[in-house]
């Protein structure tokens, strides 16, 4: 008997007319003739607007939602989301400049990272942004630039919680970790800020990312809630804003299948009405990322040759590692495996052939498909790959071997 190979999870949101992938409405032959030349991203604004709608749709009406800009921080992309969500989260001055560049109030703006620079402590003082604690060293340099600055700091405190999250990609939290203030040293942490005269109404607990698991994440957040629950008690403050982080994950490879959400949903409007009767003035929030963004972008690289090799066909893009480092297998992966995949003018065609999808570098890493089975392309054509919305372009050494930079577009 054969074994059923798992399959990617049915890649749905992108509608095909007369054999031609269509995103934003437009056919992405024509679309690669808009954008003038390949390789580019491209994500789709309805897309984006409709995940945000789907998740409020499952949430607590009182969760706040910000986005995580380091999945994808494209300013056109950054500014359609300022107006969907109720706060942005960066990782960086560069981050803070797209954010406060979108019109988002300031006090709406987050700012984590565990070596923030001097330079980026000040800016976002200056700016009005909340900044994440994540260091004793940190406490004292905020306090020392807001005197300097003649302005209150807004402030909150990353926690690293004493457990993690389950099943995820990246674990946050638990153990040994460079970000945030250990859990057992955030009751001293928090009395050293109102020593100096500050205040730091709200807590940031992160324990992990890219989970599929609703149980694992249901069991993350009741623990992140009773850890908040009891810093603020031993610390002997009020708590009145809470970011439990995010961890919602979507499915990249064969045999995932996508987060269940309601359950999520249901299980935090449970701990948020527990939480409300001992602590009924914390607003809640989380932050996403790649749950928002990254299934509503594709990478598309334009066939340049077909290869045969002592018997395996390879098809010579002109993308490759260089611009999705994720896609290649090098962004984590442990064991790789191949991204959903198709030939974005080739929709209709039933007939398939077992190839593998290179790119232009000269290292056996810059593999994008490996075995694959897609219809016959020839020179000319279109590869697609999906779930390259998130932590693609940015995240790629795009100056490897000097090749040109892809091109990036919201459609």
């Amino acid at each position: 008997m054969t074994a059923t190979l798992p399959l990617h999870a049915p890649q749905t949101q992108f509608a095909s007319v007369d054999g031609c992938l269509q995103v934003g409405g437009i056919a992405v032959t024509r679309l690669a003739q808009r954008v003038g030349s390949t390789p580019f991203y491209a994500y789709d604004r309805a897309l984006l607007s409709g995940r945000v709608a789907f998740l409020r749709a499952n949430m607590p009406s009182t969760l706040g939602l910000h986005y995580s800009i380091k999945a994808n921080p494209m300013p056109a992309l950054v500014q359609h989301m300022a107006a969907l969500v109720d706060g942005l989260d960066v990782a960086s001055a560069g981050e803070l400049k797209v954010a406060l560049d979108t019109g988002m109030q300031p006090e709406r703006i987050s700012f984590a990272g565990p070596g923030k620079r001097a330079t980026e402590l000040s800016q976002a003082i200056a700016a009005g942004a909340c900044v994440h604690i994540e260091s004793f060293r940190e406490i004292d340099a905020v306090a020392r630039m807001g005197d300097a600055l003649g302005v209150a700091p807004r402030l909150a405190l990353r926690i690293n919680p004493d457990f993690e999250l389950k099943s995820s990609g990246m674990r946050m939290g638990g153990g040994a970790k460079p970000f945030g203030i250990d859990a057992e040293q955030a009751p001293a942490a928090l009395r050293r800020i109102a020593a100096l005269g500050m205040d730091c109404p709200g807590l940031h607990i992160f324990s992990g990312s890219q989970s599929l698991k609703a149980e694992a994440i249901m069991e993350a957040q009741t623990r992140t809630f009773e850890l908040a629950v009891r810093l603020a008690g031993e610390a002997g403050q009020r708590l009145r804003r809470l970011n439990l982080g995010g961890g919602f994950g979507i499915p990249y490879f064969p045999g995932e299948a996508a987060l269940a959400l309601a359950p999520i949903g249901a299980h935090l409007a449970e701990q948020m009405e527990a939480l409300a009767r001992v602590s009924p003035d914390t607003c809640c929030a989380i932050e996403l990322g790649r749950y928002l963004v990254g299934e509503a972008g594709v990478y598309v690289a334009r066939v340049i040759e077909r290869k045969v090799s002592r018997g395996q066909t390879f098809l010579v893009t002109d993308g490759g590692l260089h611009h999705h480092l994720a896609a290649s297998g090098n962004f984590g992966q442990v064991i790789r495996k191949n991204y959903p995949v198709v030939i974005g003018n080739r929709m209709d065609e039933s007939e398939r052939e077992t190839v593998s999808v290179v790119g232009p570098l000269c290292t056996p890493l810059d593999l994008l498909a490996e075995r694959m089975a897609l219809p016959r392309a020839e020179e000319g054509d279109l590869v697609v790959l999906f779930q390259s919305g998130a932590y693609g372009l940015t995240a790629s050494p795009a100056a490897f071997l000097s090749h040109p930079a892809a091109l990036e577009v919201l459609v």
